[in-house]
Protein backbone atom coordinates (compact mmCIF):
# COMPACT_ATOMS: atom_id res chain seq x y z
CA UNK A 1 0.00 0.00 0.00
CA UNK A 2 1.53 3.58 -1.55
CA UNK A 3 0.03 6.68 -0.19
CA UNK A 4 -0.35 8.50 -3.42
CA UNK A 5 -3.52 11.82 -3.01
CA UNK A 6 -1.88 13.88 -0.08
CA UNK A 7 -4.29 16.71 -0.82
CA UNK A 8 -7.85 15.18 -0.07
CA UNK A 9 -8.81 16.54 3.14
CA UNK A 10 -9.90 13.33 4.85
CA UNK A 11 -7.88 10.34 5.84
CA UNK A 12 -7.53 7.45 3.12
CA UNK A 13 -6.41 3.85 2.86
CA UNK A 14 -5.01 3.16 -0.14
CA UNK A 15 -5.45 -0.33 -1.02
CA UNK A 16 -4.28 -2.02 -4.10
CA UNK A 17 -6.08 -4.33 -6.24
CA UNK A 18 -4.34 -7.55 -7.63
CA UNK A 19 -3.96 -8.06 -11.27
CA UNK A 20 -6.42 -7.62 -13.62
CA UNK A 21 -5.60 -12.12 -14.49
CA UNK A 22 -5.36 -12.46 -11.15
CA UNK A 23 -9.07 -11.00 -10.12
CA UNK A 24 -11.30 -13.91 -11.72
CA UNK A 25 -15.27 -13.95 -11.23
CA UNK A 26 -14.97 -17.18 -9.03
CA UNK A 27 -12.69 -15.34 -6.56
CA UNK A 28 -13.61 -14.86 -2.65
CA UNK A 29 -14.53 -11.89 -1.08
CA UNK A 30 -11.88 -9.90 0.33
CA UNK A 31 -12.22 -8.09 3.80
CA UNK A 32 -12.70 -4.16 4.42
CA UNK A 33 -12.97 -2.27 7.53
CA UNK A 34 -13.88 1.19 7.69
CA UNK A 35 -14.96 3.38 10.51
CA UNK A 36 -17.70 5.32 10.75
CA UNK A 37 -16.93 9.11 9.37
CA UNK A 38 -13.31 7.66 7.77
CA UNK A 39 -12.98 6.94 4.89
CA UNK A 40 -10.73 4.55 2.29
CA UNK A 41 -9.89 4.52 -1.72
CA UNK A 42 -10.10 1.06 -3.95
CA UNK A 43 -7.61 1.83 -6.71
CA UNK A 44 -8.06 -0.52 -10.19
CA UNK A 45 -5.08 -0.91 -12.17
CA UNK A 46 -8.07 -1.02 -15.45
CA UNK A 47 -10.75 0.96 -15.54
CA UNK A 48 -14.10 0.37 -13.60
CA UNK A 49 -17.52 -0.09 -15.20
CA UNK A 50 -19.97 -0.01 -12.65
CA UNK A 51 -20.00 -0.09 -8.90
CA UNK A 52 -22.47 -1.81 -6.49
CA UNK A 53 -23.03 -1.48 -3.26
CA UNK A 54 -25.92 -3.83 -1.10
CA UNK A 55 -26.44 -1.61 2.04
CA UNK A 56 -26.60 2.51 1.70
CA UNK A 57 -27.33 3.27 4.80
CA UNK A 58 -23.88 1.45 6.17
CA UNK A 59 -21.48 2.92 3.65
CA UNK A 60 -21.93 4.83 0.44
CA UNK A 61 -19.16 4.28 -2.94
CA UNK A 62 -18.61 6.88 -4.90
CA UNK A 63 -16.52 6.69 -8.21
CA UNK A 64 -13.72 9.55 -8.12
CA UNK A 65 -11.80 8.31 -11.71
CA UNK A 66 -12.92 5.44 -13.69
CA UNK A 67 -9.88 3.51 -11.57
CA UNK A 68 -10.46 5.20 -8.46
CA UNK A 69 -13.19 4.54 -5.70
CA UNK A 70 -14.34 6.24 -2.83
CA UNK A 71 -15.46 4.29 0.40
CA UNK A 72 -17.31 6.30 3.55
CA UNK A 73 -18.24 4.81 6.95
CA UNK A 74 -21.70 6.20 7.40
CA UNK A 75 -22.93 3.74 10.39
CA UNK A 76 -22.43 0.29 11.81
CA UNK A 77 -22.90 -2.81 10.53
CA UNK A 78 -21.58 -4.91 7.62
CA UNK A 79 -22.44 -4.82 3.61
CA UNK A 80 -20.62 -6.00 0.60
CA UNK A 81 -19.35 -3.60 -2.09
CA UNK A 82 -19.06 -5.18 -5.56
CA UNK A 83 -16.79 -3.98 -8.68
CA UNK A 84 -17.25 -4.22 -12.04
CA UNK A 85 -14.29 -4.17 -14.81
CA UNK A 86 -14.23 -2.58 -18.15
CA UNK A 87 -12.73 -6.45 -19.26
CA UNK A 88 -15.88 -8.35 -17.62
CA UNK A 89 -13.88 -9.31 -14.23
CA UNK A 90 -15.32 -8.05 -10.94
CA UNK A 91 -14.34 -7.91 -7.43
CA UNK A 92 -16.18 -8.56 -4.58
CA UNK A 93 -15.38 -7.20 -0.95
CA UNK A 94 -17.08 -7.60 2.38
CA UNK A 95 -17.15 -4.39 4.10
CA UNK A 96 -17.33 -3.75 7.73
CA UNK A 97 -17.88 -0.58 9.03
CA UNK A 98 -17.01 -0.22 12.82
CA UNK A 99 -18.06 3.16 15.07
CA UNK A 100 -15.11 5.17 15.47
CA UNK A 101 -13.08 4.47 18.42
CA UNK A 102 -12.96 8.00 20.26
CA UNK A 103 -17.20 7.79 21.76
CA UNK A 104 -16.58 4.38 22.63
CA UNK A 105 -13.34 5.61 24.57
CA UNK A 106 -15.04 8.64 26.23
CA UNK A 107 -17.79 5.79 26.81
CA UNK A 108 -15.73 3.42 28.55
CA UNK A 109 -13.82 6.46 30.47
CA UNK A 110 -17.18 7.92 32.32
CA UNK A 111 -18.13 3.67 33.13
CA UNK A 112 -14.34 3.33 34.76
CA UNK A 113 -15.34 6.64 36.45
CA UNK A 114 -18.72 6.09 37.82
CA UNK A 115 -18.56 2.25 38.43
CA UNK A 116 -14.63 1.38 38.65
CA UNK A 117 -12.70 -1.01 36.51
CA UNK A 118 -14.98 -4.28 37.77
CA UNK A 119 -16.86 -2.97 34.74
CA UNK A 120 -15.99 -3.09 31.12
CA UNK A 121 -17.84 -3.10 27.57
CA UNK A 122 -16.69 -4.34 24.05
CA UNK A 123 -18.55 -3.26 20.71
CA UNK A 124 -19.10 -5.78 18.18
CA UNK A 125 -20.88 -4.28 15.43
CA UNK A 126 -23.81 -2.26 16.93
CA UNK A 127 -24.16 -4.94 19.69
CA UNK A 128 -21.88 -3.84 22.93
CA UNK A 129 -21.58 -6.63 25.70
CA UNK A 130 -21.47 -5.26 29.19
CA UNK A 131 -19.27 -7.23 31.52
CA UNK A 132 -18.17 -7.05 35.14
CA UNK A 133 -19.54 -6.83 38.78
CA UNK A 134 -21.49 -4.25 40.54
CA UNK A 135 -22.66 -3.47 43.70
CA UNK A 136 -26.22 -2.94 43.31
CA UNK A 137 -29.65 -2.91 40.64
CA UNK A 138 -28.70 1.08 40.41
CA UNK A 139 -25.07 0.69 39.63
CA UNK A 140 -26.40 -2.61 36.84
CA UNK A 141 -28.92 0.10 35.69
CA UNK A 142 -26.44 3.11 35.22
CA UNK A 143 -23.81 0.60 33.55
CA UNK A 144 -26.68 -0.21 30.64
CA UNK A 145 -27.84 3.37 30.23
CA UNK A 146 -23.94 3.98 29.79
CA UNK A 147 -23.49 1.70 27.00
CA UNK A 148 -26.89 1.53 25.56
CA UNK A 149 -25.72 4.71 24.25
CA UNK A 150 -23.19 3.05 21.91
CA UNK A 151 -25.81 0.13 20.47
CA UNK A 152 -28.08 -2.62 21.55
CA UNK A 153 -26.90 -3.40 24.93
CA UNK A 154 -26.48 -7.51 25.80
CA UNK A 155 -26.27 -7.39 29.71
CA UNK A 156 -23.72 -9.82 31.01
CA UNK A 157 -23.46 -8.01 34.67
CA UNK A 158 -23.38 -10.41 37.71
CA UNK A 159 -24.28 -8.25 40.82
CA UNK A 160 -22.88 -8.55 44.51
CA UNK A 161 -25.40 -10.70 47.10
CA UNK A 162 -27.20 -7.88 48.84
CA UNK A 163 -26.47 -7.60 52.43
CA UNK A 164 -29.82 -8.62 55.13
CA UNK A 165 -32.40 -5.51 55.18
CA UNK A 166 -32.32 -3.32 58.04
CA UNK A 167 -34.35 -4.15 60.75
CA UNK A 168 -36.59 -1.27 62.37
CA UNK A 169 -37.85 -1.93 66.46
CA UNK A 170 -40.42 0.71 66.78
CA UNK A 171 -41.63 1.29 70.77
CA UNK A 172 -44.96 2.69 71.23
CA UNK A 173 -46.60 4.35 74.49
CA UNK A 174 -49.83 5.06 74.67
CA UNK A 175 -50.83 7.43 77.09
CA UNK A 176 -55.06 8.42 77.70
CA UNK A 177 -55.41 10.82 80.15
CA UNK A 178 -58.82 11.03 81.17
CA UNK A 179 -59.67 14.13 83.88
CA UNK A 180 -63.33 14.37 85.58
CA UNK A 181 -64.48 16.90 87.75
CA UNK A 182 -68.14 16.83 88.98
CA UNK A 183 -70.16 19.45 91.07
CA UNK A 184 -73.49 19.63 92.75
CA UNK A 185 -75.55 22.02 94.86
CA UNK A 186 -79.23 22.17 96.27
CA UNK A 187 -81.17 22.45 99.02
CA UNK A 188 -84.58 19.84 100.34
CA UNK A 189 -86.70 21.78 103.26
CA UNK A 190 -88.61 19.91 105.38
CA UNK A 191 -91.83 20.44 107.71
CA UNK A 192 -92.66 17.90 110.09
CA UNK A 193 -95.33 20.28 111.46
CA UNK A 194 -94.39 24.00 111.24
CA UNK A 195 -97.41 26.15 111.03
CA UNK A 196 -99.52 22.98 111.41
CA UNK A 197 -98.33 22.06 107.95
CA UNK A 198 -96.23 18.28 107.02
CA UNK A 199 -94.46 18.21 104.21
CA UNK A 200 -91.13 19.03 102.38
CA UNK A 201 -90.05 21.07 99.55
CA UNK A 202 -87.46 19.56 97.06
CA UNK A 203 -86.73 19.96 93.19
CA UNK A 204 -86.75 16.24 92.82
CA UNK A 205 -82.85 15.92 91.38
CA UNK A 206 -81.56 14.79 94.65
CA UNK A 207 -83.28 12.59 97.31
CA UNK A 208 -84.71 14.29 100.28
CA UNK A 209 -86.98 13.23 103.16
CA UNK A 210 -90.14 11.52 103.33
CA UNK A 211 -92.25 12.67 106.04
CA UNK A 212 -94.91 10.84 107.41
CA UNK A 213 -97.75 10.81 110.06
CA UNK A 214 -97.61 8.46 112.88
CA UNK A 215 -100.53 9.56 114.99
CA UNK A 216 -100.61 13.31 116.36
CA UNK A 217 -96.76 13.34 115.93
CA UNK A 218 -94.86 13.59 112.27
CA UNK A 219 -92.22 11.47 110.93
CA UNK A 220 -89.64 11.34 108.55
CA UNK A 221 -87.40 9.09 107.06
CA UNK A 222 -83.81 9.70 104.69
CA UNK A 223 -83.52 8.19 100.92
CA UNK A 224 -80.31 9.47 100.61
CA UNK A 225 -76.85 10.39 102.74
CA UNK A 226 -76.36 13.89 102.93
CA UNK A 227 -73.65 16.24 102.89
CA UNK A 228 -75.40 18.71 105.15
CA UNK A 229 -78.90 17.99 107.62
CA UNK A 230 -80.18 20.57 109.91
CA UNK A 231 -83.52 19.93 111.83
CA UNK A 232 -85.08 22.35 114.32
CA UNK A 233 -87.38 20.41 116.92
CA UNK A 234 -88.88 23.01 118.24
CA UNK A 235 -89.25 24.78 114.94
CA UNK A 236 -90.19 21.36 113.45
CA UNK A 237 -88.32 22.35 109.88
CA UNK A 238 -85.45 20.99 108.65
CA UNK A 239 -83.06 21.56 105.84
CA UNK A 240 -80.90 18.93 103.80
CA UNK A 241 -78.22 20.44 101.36
CA UNK A 242 -76.13 18.50 98.84
CA UNK A 243 -72.76 19.77 97.79
CA UNK A 244 -70.60 17.87 96.09
CA UNK A 245 -67.40 18.26 94.14
CA UNK A 246 -65.23 14.93 92.71
CA UNK A 247 -61.91 14.92 90.58
CA UNK A 248 -60.85 11.86 89.25
CA UNK A 249 -57.65 11.18 86.86
CA UNK A 250 -57.18 8.24 85.28
CA UNK A 251 -54.14 7.23 83.04
CA UNK A 252 -54.08 4.11 80.83
CA UNK A 253 -50.79 2.68 79.15
CA UNK A 254 -50.15 0.45 76.55
CA UNK A 255 -46.52 -0.10 75.43
CA UNK A 256 -46.15 -2.18 72.42
CA UNK A 257 -42.45 -3.06 71.10
CA UNK A 258 -43.01 -3.89 66.98
CA UNK A 259 -40.23 -5.13 64.99
CA UNK A 260 -40.38 -4.76 61.07
CA UNK A 261 -38.15 -5.23 58.08
CA UNK A 262 -37.01 -2.00 55.87
CA UNK A 263 -39.94 -1.13 53.63
CA UNK A 264 -42.52 -3.66 54.89
CA UNK A 265 -45.54 -3.19 57.03
CA UNK A 266 -46.59 -4.02 60.51
CA UNK A 267 -49.30 -3.25 62.82
CA UNK A 268 -50.32 -3.88 66.37
CA UNK A 269 -53.49 -4.49 67.89
CA UNK A 270 -54.85 -4.71 71.63
CA UNK A 271 -59.17 -4.99 72.11
CA UNK A 272 -61.17 -7.25 70.75
CA UNK A 273 -63.88 -7.64 68.39
CA UNK A 274 -67.95 -7.14 68.55
CA UNK A 275 -70.06 -8.44 66.16
CA UNK A 276 -72.59 -6.51 63.88
CA UNK A 277 -75.26 -7.37 61.29
CA UNK A 278 -74.99 -6.83 58.06
CA UNK A 279 -78.05 -7.11 55.39
CA UNK A 280 -77.21 -8.47 52.45
CA UNK A 281 -78.26 -6.93 49.06
CA UNK A 282 -78.74 -8.47 45.67
CA UNK A 283 -79.94 -12.25 45.05
CA UNK A 284 -79.85 -12.66 49.11
CA UNK A 285 -81.69 -9.45 49.67
CA UNK A 286 -82.94 -9.26 53.26
CA UNK A 287 -80.56 -11.93 54.59
CA UNK A 288 -78.52 -10.78 57.86
CA UNK A 289 -74.93 -11.89 58.17
CA UNK A 290 -72.37 -11.26 61.11
CA UNK A 291 -69.00 -9.57 60.64
CA UNK A 292 -66.84 -8.39 63.18
CA UNK A 293 -65.17 -4.99 63.93
CA UNK A 294 -61.81 -4.75 65.96
CA UNK A 295 -61.67 -2.10 68.91
CA UNK A 296 -58.79 -1.03 71.21
CA UNK A 297 -55.72 0.23 70.60
CA UNK A 298 -54.35 -0.49 67.59
CA UNK A 299 -51.22 0.93 65.80
CA UNK A 300 -50.53 0.72 61.79
CA UNK A 301 -47.09 1.30 60.35
CA UNK A 302 -44.18 1.52 57.61
CA UNK A 303 -40.64 2.17 58.41
CA UNK A 304 -38.11 2.83 55.30
CA UNK A 305 -34.33 3.66 55.63
CA UNK A 306 -33.18 6.41 53.87
CA UNK A 307 -30.00 6.71 52.11
CA UNK A 308 -29.02 9.12 54.45
CA UNK A 309 -29.76 6.51 56.88
CA UNK A 310 -32.40 8.17 58.93
CA UNK A 311 -35.76 6.21 59.25
CA UNK A 312 -38.73 7.46 57.23
CA UNK A 313 -42.20 6.62 59.33
CA UNK A 314 -45.68 6.72 57.93
CA UNK A 315 -47.56 6.06 61.38
CA UNK A 316 -51.08 5.48 61.77
CA UNK A 317 -52.28 5.14 65.63
CA UNK A 318 -55.55 4.62 66.87
CA UNK A 319 -57.59 4.22 69.89
CA UNK A 320 -60.99 2.96 70.14
CA UNK A 321 -63.22 1.89 72.60
CA UNK A 322 -67.74 0.66 72.43
CA UNK A 323 -70.01 3.39 72.80
CA UNK A 324 -73.36 2.27 74.29
CA UNK A 325 -74.84 5.69 74.83
CA UNK A 326 -74.97 6.14 71.20
CA UNK A 327 -75.82 2.23 70.66
CA UNK A 328 -78.91 0.96 68.40
CA UNK A 329 -81.23 -1.71 68.64
CA UNK A 330 -81.88 -4.78 65.82
CA UNK A 331 -83.71 -7.18 65.73
CA UNK A 332 -83.68 -7.22 69.78
CA UNK A 333 -79.94 -6.93 69.55
CA UNK A 334 -77.70 -4.43 70.60
CA UNK A 335 -75.30 -2.86 68.68
CA UNK A 336 -72.92 -0.50 70.42
CA UNK A 337 -71.03 2.50 68.44
CA UNK A 338 -67.05 3.23 68.50
CA UNK A 339 -65.63 6.05 69.95
CA UNK A 340 -62.44 6.61 68.20
CA UNK A 341 -59.32 8.89 68.50
CA UNK A 342 -56.80 8.33 65.42
CA UNK A 343 -54.48 10.03 63.18
CA UNK A 344 -51.93 9.48 60.33
CA UNK A 345 -48.64 11.11 59.85
CA UNK A 346 -45.52 10.86 58.27
CA UNK A 347 -41.91 11.58 60.05
CA UNK A 348 -38.48 11.31 59.50
CA UNK A 349 -36.23 10.71 62.26
CA UNK A 350 -32.88 9.39 63.44
CA UNK A 351 -32.55 5.67 64.98
CA UNK A 352 -33.15 6.87 69.05
CA UNK A 353 -34.74 10.14 68.36
CA UNK A 354 -38.45 10.08 69.39
CA UNK A 355 -41.87 12.04 68.89
CA UNK A 356 -45.42 13.06 70.45
CA UNK A 357 -48.77 13.02 69.32
CA UNK A 358 -50.55 14.48 71.74
CA UNK A 359 -53.64 17.31 71.71
CA UNK A 360 -56.34 14.77 70.79
CA UNK A 361 -59.12 16.19 72.89
CA UNK A 362 -62.25 15.10 73.77
CA UNK A 363 -63.70 18.16 76.24
CA UNK A 364 -67.02 17.42 77.67
CA UNK A 365 -69.02 19.72 80.03
CA UNK A 366 -73.45 18.77 81.20
CA UNK A 367 -74.82 20.90 82.96
CA UNK A 368 -78.73 20.04 84.79
CA UNK A 369 -80.38 22.58 86.81
CA UNK A 370 -83.66 21.71 88.40
CA UNK A 371 -86.06 24.16 90.51
CA UNK A 372 -89.44 25.20 91.85
CA UNK A 373 -91.33 27.15 89.48
CA UNK A 374 -92.23 30.53 91.02
CA UNK A 375 -90.06 29.83 94.61
CA UNK A 376 -87.03 29.38 92.50
CA UNK A 377 -87.67 33.42 90.54
CA UNK A 378 -87.33 34.79 94.31
CA UNK A 379 -84.37 37.33 94.72
CA UNK A 380 -81.52 35.86 97.43
CA UNK A 381 -83.99 33.09 98.71
CA UNK A 382 -84.72 31.32 95.14
CA UNK A 383 -81.81 29.95 95.06
CA UNK A 384 -82.89 27.57 97.85
CA UNK A 385 -85.70 25.82 95.52
CA UNK A 386 -82.92 25.08 92.75
CA UNK A 387 -80.14 22.94 92.49
CA UNK A 388 -77.54 21.95 89.85
CA UNK A 389 -75.28 19.43 89.31
CA UNK A 390 -72.39 20.02 86.90
CA UNK A 391 -69.80 17.34 85.38
CA UNK A 392 -66.88 18.31 83.37
CA UNK A 393 -64.66 16.21 81.19
CA UNK A 394 -61.58 15.96 79.67
CA UNK A 395 -59.61 13.53 77.96
CA UNK A 396 -56.78 13.18 75.86
CA UNK A 397 -54.56 10.56 73.89
CA UNK A 398 -50.53 11.35 73.80
CA UNK A 399 -49.06 8.58 71.38
CA UNK A 400 -44.82 8.68 72.25
CA UNK A 401 -43.41 6.65 69.54
CA UNK A 402 -39.14 5.87 68.93
CA UNK A 403 -37.87 4.40 66.10
CA UNK A 404 -34.61 2.31 66.02
CA UNK A 405 -32.33 0.17 64.19
CA UNK A 406 -31.55 -3.15 65.47
CA UNK A 407 -30.14 -6.89 64.47
CA UNK A 408 -31.12 -9.99 65.85
CA UNK A 409 -28.97 -11.57 69.32
CA UNK A 410 -26.32 -13.73 67.85
CA UNK A 411 -26.90 -17.43 67.89
CA UNK A 412 -24.05 -17.90 69.97
CA UNK A 413 -25.49 -15.66 72.74
CA UNK A 414 -27.61 -16.59 75.54
CA UNK A 415 -31.05 -14.91 74.85
CA UNK A 416 -32.50 -12.63 76.78
CA UNK A 417 -34.77 -14.43 79.71
CA UNK A 418 -38.13 -12.78 81.62
CA UNK A 419 -37.84 -11.42 84.69
CA UNK A 420 -40.23 -13.14 87.11
CA UNK A 421 -40.74 -11.79 90.22
CA UNK A 422 -41.83 -14.95 91.67
CA UNK A 423 -41.72 -18.53 90.79
CA UNK A 424 -44.57 -19.35 89.15
CA UNK A 425 -44.84 -23.24 89.14
CA UNK A 426 -42.51 -25.49 91.68
CA UNK A 427 -41.90 -28.31 89.50
CA UNK A 428 -42.54 -26.75 85.89
CA UNK A 429 -39.66 -26.95 83.45
CA UNK A 430 -37.07 -24.52 83.59
CA UNK A 431 -36.65 -24.49 79.53
CA UNK A 432 -39.37 -24.70 77.01
CA UNK A 433 -39.13 -27.25 74.59
CA UNK A 434 -37.32 -27.11 71.56
CA UNK A 435 -36.09 -28.75 68.52
CA UNK A 436 -32.77 -30.59 69.42
CA UNK A 437 -29.41 -28.86 68.15
CA UNK A 438 -26.79 -30.34 66.21
CA UNK A 439 -25.01 -31.90 69.18
CA UNK A 440 -27.95 -34.83 68.60
CA UNK A 441 -29.03 -34.45 65.08
CA UNK A 442 -25.63 -33.72 63.65
CA UNK A 443 -24.19 -30.84 61.67
CA UNK A 444 -25.83 -29.39 59.15
CA UNK A 445 -23.82 -28.06 56.14
CA UNK A 446 -24.43 -24.37 55.41
CA UNK A 447 -25.26 -23.07 52.14
CA UNK A 448 -22.20 -21.91 50.32
CA UNK A 449 -22.46 -17.79 50.57
CA UNK A 450 -22.21 -16.60 47.04
CA UNK A 451 -20.84 -13.39 46.83
CA UNK A 452 -22.14 -12.17 43.45
CA UNK A 453 -25.44 -13.47 41.28
CA UNK A 454 -26.42 -12.58 37.40
CA UNK A 455 -28.10 -9.66 37.47
CA UNK A 456 -31.06 -11.77 35.61
CA UNK A 457 -31.79 -14.04 38.77
CA UNK A 458 -31.67 -10.55 41.05
CA UNK A 459 -34.21 -8.99 39.75
CA UNK A 460 -36.24 -12.27 39.71
CA UNK A 461 -35.99 -12.22 43.17
CA UNK A 462 -36.87 -8.89 43.40
CA UNK A 463 -40.31 -9.60 41.20
CA UNK A 464 -41.21 -12.27 43.76
CA UNK A 465 -40.18 -10.02 47.26
CA UNK A 466 -42.47 -7.34 45.61
CA UNK A 467 -44.99 -9.89 44.84
CA UNK A 468 -45.43 -10.90 47.64
CA UNK A 469 -48.57 -10.31 49.54
CA UNK A 470 -48.34 -8.00 52.82
CA UNK A 471 -49.57 -9.83 56.25
CA UNK A 472 -52.22 -6.84 56.90
CA UNK A 473 -54.27 -8.43 60.33
CA UNK A 474 -57.76 -6.93 59.67
CA UNK A 475 -61.25 -8.04 61.11
CA UNK A 476 -62.85 -11.46 60.76
CA UNK A 477 -66.09 -12.25 59.31
CA UNK A 478 -68.21 -15.05 59.89
CA UNK A 479 -70.97 -14.76 57.93
CA UNK A 480 -74.30 -16.24 58.02
CA UNK A 481 -78.29 -15.81 59.05
CA UNK A 482 -78.81 -13.98 62.29
CA UNK A 483 -80.30 -16.48 64.76
CA UNK A 484 -84.22 -14.71 65.85
CA UNK A 485 -84.66 -13.06 68.96
CA UNK A 486 -85.84 -14.64 71.62
CA UNK A 487 -89.65 -15.21 71.50
CA UNK A 488 -89.98 -14.17 67.68
CA UNK A 489 -90.16 -17.41 66.65
CA UNK A 490 -89.25 -20.99 67.80
CA UNK A 491 -88.41 -21.76 71.59
CA UNK A 492 -85.95 -20.15 73.34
Amino acid sequence: MTPQCGWLAVPLLWMMLPSTAAVAADAGPRDLVVTVGKSLILDCPVDLQRISIANGDVAEALAVNPREVLINGKAPGDTSVILWQQDGKRTMYDLSVRPGTGRLEAVRAVLERELGKEVSLDLEGDTVFLRGTVKDLAGAERAAGLAGTLGKVVNLLSIEVPAAEAQILLKVRFADVDRSATSSFGVNLLSTGAGNTVGQITTGQFGGATPTLSGSSAQFSLSQALNIFLFRQDLNLGAMIQALEAKNLLQILAEPNVLAINGKAASFVAGGEFPFPVVQGGAAAGAVSIQFREYGVRINFLPTVTPRGTIRLQVAPEVSSLDFANALQFQGYTIPALATRKVQTEVELESGQSFVIAGLLDNNLTETINKVPGLASIPLLGKLFQSRSVTRSNSELMVLITPELVRPVPAAAKPPDVHMPREFLEDAAKQAPRTSGPEVTGAVAAPPVRRTIPLEQFLDMEKIRQSAPALTPGPGAQSGSAPSPAGSGGGK
